[in-house]
């Protein structure tokens, strides 16, 4: 192993490449790292894709992964998990959120990349808003995911719909009872915001 340290106007970047392998690439000045940070964008995409194949192929579920990265290191990864769990949460991009949050001992995904083999459901897309990572970047777009069965297009709909009218009705109770709960939580000294 050879360990070398760069003058400090060299900056450095690690680029995945195929089969694990790291490499680190030094560049000097700004911009020059551009064309770099995107190949190592598209490694991370690919590893994702590969996952999503690979997840398909051994018939462990849909056609879907996840990859989250942070300064350049894969922190967690999630395939789609749904069938196999009997979860209809375990969509990728939760299972690898999950993963990464625990990994990193923190709820939010503060200065990573989340890649996405697809375009996210709602739901993904709730959780990911809640995570807050800094970028997303994902393959294919929704249409393409409903051009094989997957159309979410309708959970969209049903947002703007009445909650009496949605396919799965809604009717609320008891919310003054309920307003205790944030009552007691506006009291609380000593709470964790999200």
């Amino acid at each position: 192993m050879i360990v070398a340290h760069p003058p400090p106007q060299i900056r450095a970047i690690l680029r995945m490449h195929r089969y694990g392998t790291l490499i680190l690439i030094f560049a000097e000045g700004k911009g020059t790292l551009k064309r770099e940070e995107t190949q190592m964008i598209e490694e991370f995409m690919r590893r994702a894709i590969a996952l999503a194949m690979e997840n398909v192929r051994s018939g462990a579920g849909g056609p879907f992964a996840a990859v989250i990265v942070k300064d350049g290191h894969v922190v967690a990864d999630g395939v789609n998990r749904v069938t196999a769990t009997n979860d209809p949460t375990a969509h990728a991009e939760v299972v690898a959120i999950r993963e990464a949050c625990r990994k990193l001992g923190d709820f939010q995904l503060a200065g990573c990349d989340l890649y996405t083999t697809c375009e996210p459901c709602p739901m993904c897309l709730g959780a990911i808003y809640w995570a807050r990572p800094a970028r997303v970047f994902y393959a294919c777009v929704a249409a393409d995911a409903a051009a094989v069965g997957f159309d979410d297009a309708f959970i969209y709909k049903e947002l703007n719909r009445a909650h009496a009218e949605r396919r799965v009705p809604m009717q609320q109770l008891l919310r003054e009872e309920s307003l205790t709960i944030f009552a007691l939580w506006q009291q609380q000294g000593k709470k964790t915001l999200y």
